[in-house]
């Protein structure tokens, strides 16, 4: 849905009187856990990882008190990223590293690293307009990594800005699609649909896909 809350919900009311099924539309979701057996999952649509969870916690941590309008608080977030990648200086106001993670894809392979950029999600596109593969099969999720290297990020921003990451090979950008990823880590924070979570050494993060869901859309 868009816009105001009230005007949705007032709408959907309408919508139920009818038929529904010209805005019923299915995704796969999330499913979030640390792996043990009969543990309860959180689900969720999107997932940032390594670097961007610590600049989504920057953000609302050490930018958002300060009152700004969000595009402001937004684009300064933008330029504390990419001061510290350059100058690679540790200071109280900008963000921390990323840890290095150990992502594993059960059954394509392992990646590892220190990434300034982590995400899953089961939408369409990943964030950015970047693709994870030309093949486009449901049920799985799309995954996104960049090297948390000055270089990586540039070519990232520079790839989406021409709408062609993912398209072709991009050194120190890593995309990969699953049913199960299991990340590993030290110490490191992921947020799933806002929510934060950490994976520890003996206690990792697991996430599956789900079976289709049905959702009411409202937006065009």
């Amino acid at each position: 849905a868009e816009g105001d809350p009230l005007e949705a919900l007032a709408r959907i009311i309408d919508v139920a009187k009818g038929d529904l099924s010209e805005h019923i539309v299915v995704r796969e979701l999330i499913a979030l856990s640390d792996g043990s057996e009969g543990a309860r999952p959180v689900l969720g649509m999107f997932l940032g990882g390594a670097g961007l969870a610590e600049t989504i916690l920057y953000c609302r941590h050490k930018i958002y008190p300060l009152g700004l309008p969000n595009g402001l608080s937004h684009f300064l977030t933008f330029i504390a990223v990419m001061f510290s990648a350059f100058v690679r200086v540790k200071a109280s106001f900008l963000p921390e590293r990323s840890k290095p993670v150990s992502i594993s894809f059960i059954r394509n392979g392992e990646l590892q690293g220190t990434f300034s950029v982590l995400i899953v999600t089961t939408l369409e596109k990943l964030l950015l307009g970047g693709q994870a593969g030309k093949t486009k099969q449901r049920g799985l999720m799309k995954f996104m990594a960049v090297d948390q290297t000055p270089w990586a990020m540039l070519k990232m921003i520079a790839a989406s800005l021409r709408g062609k990451l993912g398209h072709t090979p991009t050194s120190g950008v890593h995309f990969q699609q699953g049913d199960v990823i299991r990340i590993d880590s030290e110490r490191s924070s992921v947020v799933l649909d806002g929510e934060v979570f950490e994976a520890y050494r003996g206690s990792p993060i697991v996430l599956r896909s789900t079976p289709p869901v049905p959702f009411l859309k409202l937006a065009a």
